[in-house]
């Protein structure tokens, strides 16, 4: 944050780069074929195809919602770390 910060007191054409970037690696994330992600409903989408048959929605609710805590935890940990660098 100290750095996007520096890059906005300089000027804020130089800052939309930056934000763009962002921008890009979110829909790059957003599209990995993680459960509970758009990726994850394209994963599913593709194994219908190829066993040629739909997943039951009780299976694909399952798998979406551990893709879901595992997820949280990742952004908990990471919440955590950097709190943790802060103090430190």
């Amino acid at each position: 944050t100290a750095a996007m910060g520096e890059v906005v007191k300089q000027s804020f054409t130089a800052f939309l780069p930056i934000v763009a970037l962002i921008s890009i690696n979110l829909g790059i994330f957003n599209l990995l074929p993680i459960p509970a992600l758009d990726g994850g409903r394209v994963f599913f989408i593709l194994i219908e195809i190829i066993i040629g048959r739909p997943i039951t929605q009780k299976w694909e609710s399952k798998i979406h919602a551990i893709g879901m805590i595992l997820l949280l935890l990742l952004m908990a940990v990471i919440t955590i770390k950097d709190i943790w660098t802060l103090i430190v």
